[in-house]
């Protein structure tokens, strides 16, 4: 996701930035708190404890508004309209598994994403519960796949 994300932002903003591959968000947040490498993107669970330790600064945000977590840094499209991004997980099922089921389990992970508890956990790591009905996820899924595939054509990525 940092990659696209990244080569979304090359585009969008028309500049120019090398792209350095890391097996991981760990190794990457190595070199730049090292200086190895001056910016990163990153999902905010793997860096916010940087940030909150105040060894990283965190420049600005993709979500489309500005985080509680993070007072005072701005999303990305307050200075570069339409940039908006942010890392998902989603539940799948075999296509074949019965409406029952799925409805089933879309009811459970609703469920379970509005348990203050664990929307207070998620909502800590910086993330945003989303829930929302198979359909719903299915449109979401659709529009999240033909943006990146764009983004992936013009920016030449290929499976390593």
């Amino acid at each position: 996701m940092a990659h696209v994300t990244g080569e979304w932002f090359k585009m969008m903003a028309g500049i120019d930035m090398q792209h350095v591959p890391y097996r991981g968000a760990p190794l990457a947040l190595a070199d730049l708190l090292s200086g190895q490498v001056q910016v990163m993107f990153d999902n905010l669970p793997s860096s916010i404890d940087h940030i909150r330790a105040g060894r990283l600064r965190a420049l600005a945000v993709s979500t489309p508004t500005s985080l509680e977590l993070l007072p005072g840094v701005p999303p990305i499209n307050a200075f570069l309209p339409g940039f908006e991004t942010s890392a998902f997980a989603g539940l799948g099922a075999p296509a074949g598994v019965s409406r029952a089921i799925v409805d089933r389990l879309n009811t459970a992970v609703n469920a379970a994403l509005a348990d203050l508890k664990l929307k207070a956990r998620i909502l800590d790591l910086g993330g945003v519960p989303m829930p929302m009905t198979p359909a719903a996820f299915g449109l979401f899924l659709a529009a999240e796949t033909e943006k990146w595939a764009k983004v992936i054509r013009a920016a030449k990525i290929k499976p390593s």
